[in-house]
Order: structure tokens, then C-alpha cells, then sequence
């Protein structure tokens, strides 16, 4: 009985992301703008997210500190699209939540669901995908194992970030992340961009952060991160607690 209600709902949930492929296409997402920044998502008055300080805004963007967390990782993936990556890994985490883990314990929905993107050197050919679900920090100090899927610790880290709503789709996301990073043009953060890319080479180039569950159809928050590489002397002090 348990096996098949597993199954019904991994059906529910396919048809529920075949709608929303379908709705991607014809909704284009939103640029981001002064006047959306800052955005706060309202997915994270119902679950838990990690919590961040903006520390500088700008036209367009705002830079966040986020605290040391923790996440559990999809292995890289191939794929020529970000959305079936995205699909293929909802399944693997959404299973691991519901308690498809080495502790068969179930765990709660957070937000954002986050995919690390790994360009390709060409439109025909597969990029690398890490998607990750953050973990409540109520399961941060033992998290529950899993097959095909890792725990990552993230230490504390500055980010560039860029919101947008609607739906995600493969076209719209490298115009987020391109925008994001012109946005950042003659100031410090660019050069904070430049110097973490430099740092590791094989690193995401950006990452795609999504606070709504396919069910959601209004309301939807997105979010580009361009990671930081900031000088120890010239980290800046935080402006305002926002999560």
C-alpha cells in the first residue's frame, strides 16, 4: 500500500511538472528591477529558508552574507536543459524528503530548491547540473544519507543577487545570469565575481534559486547567485537582517 501510494504521488507530481513545462513556455519570466528587489518570498513564511544580511544594494541586485549551511546534493548531472535537470532531480529529492533515506525518516519542505549551472561550450551541448535542497537546521547536525544523493557543507558566503518571477525556463536564465553579472559592471563586486571564478575554474558560473513548488502557479519567486571571493580587510558590515 506504501509502495503504491509512492507511486501515485510521483505520477501526481509528473503531470503537475509536465503543466508547468508547458507553462514555462508561454510565460516569460520577468527581469528583475529596483523596484522587486529585496522581494521577500512568501514561501518563506510558511517553510523554513536559510537565513541571510544584505550587506550593499545596487541597481538591480543586492549583495547577501548567508550563514554556514547545509545541503543535500544531486551528483552532477548532464543535460542540455536546466529544466529537465531540475524534473529529473525533484524526484530524487522529493523521495528523500518523504523518507526514501537511509534513516526513513521524512523531512521538511524548505525553499529554495538550488541548481548550481556548469555552462556548456555550445547550445548542443550537455551543461553540469547540481541541484540541492536545503536541509531544515533541524537536520543539520546528522543529516539522513541516500543513495545517489550528498551531504555539502557550505561555510559562509557572499553573493550577487538578482530576482524574477514566473516560471524557469532554458532560455531565460542565462539572460538572468548575463544581466546580473553587466548589472555589477565598474563596481566591486565584479571584480569579487571574477576573483571567485578564477578560484576554482570547475566551480557552478551561476546558480538558480527557486522558492515556489510546482503547484504554485502566482506568486513565484526566482533568484540568480553569482558567488564572491571578498578580501578578508574589505568585507563590508551588514545594512539590515532580512530573513
Amino acid at each position: 500500500m506504501v509502495a503504491f501510494s509512492m507511486a501515485l504521488s510521483r505520477l501526481l507530481l509528473l503531470l503537475v511538472l509536465c503543466s508547468v513545462a508547458f507553462c514555462a513556455r508561454l510565460e516569460k519570466p520577468q527581469l528583475g528591477d529596483k523596484k522587486k528587489l529585496g522581494f521577500f518570498p512568501p514561501s518563506c513564511n510558511r517553510i523554513e529558508c536559510p537565513t541571510y544580511e544584505v550587506v550593499a544594494q545596487g541597481n538591480g541586485y543586492e549583495i547577501r552574507r548567508y550563514e554556514s549551511t547545509a545541503w543535500t546534493s544531486t551528483q552532477p548531472m548532464e543535460d542540455i536543459s536546466l529544466v529537465n535537470a531540475t524534473r529529473t532531480a525533484f524526484f530524487l529529492l522529493f523521495d528523500y524528503i518523504q523518507g526514501k533515506n537511509g534513516y526513513g525518516q521524512k523531512i521538511e519542505m524548505t525553499a529554495p530548491v538550488i541548481a548550481e549551472v556548469l555552462p556548456s561550450d555550445g547550445p548542443f551541448c550537455a551543461s553540469s547540473f547540481v541541484v540541492s535542497f536545503y536541509l531544515p537546521k533541524i537536520n543539520q547536525a546528522d543529516p539522513p544519507p541516500a543513495d545517489n544523493l550528498r551531504t555539502r557543507r557550505w561555510a559562509p558566503r557572499h553573493v550577487a543577487v538578482r530576482q524574477f518571477s514566473g516560471f524557469v525556463s532554458d532560455d531565460a536564465v542565462g539572460e538572468q545570469a548575463a544581466t546580473l553579472y553587466d548589472s555589477l559592471a565598474g563596481t566591486e563586486w565584479a571584480a569579487a565575481v571574477d576573483r571567485a571564478r578564477a578560484a576554482d575554474p570547475a566551480a557552478a558560473s551561476y546558480t538558480v534559486a527557486q522558492y515556489n513548488s510546482p503547484f504554485e502557479f502566482s506568486g513565484r519567486v526566482n533568484e540568480i547567485w553569482l558567488l564572491l571571493e571578498l578580501p578578508k580587510e574589505k568585507l563590508p558590515s551588514s545594512l539590515s537582517l532580512s530573513l
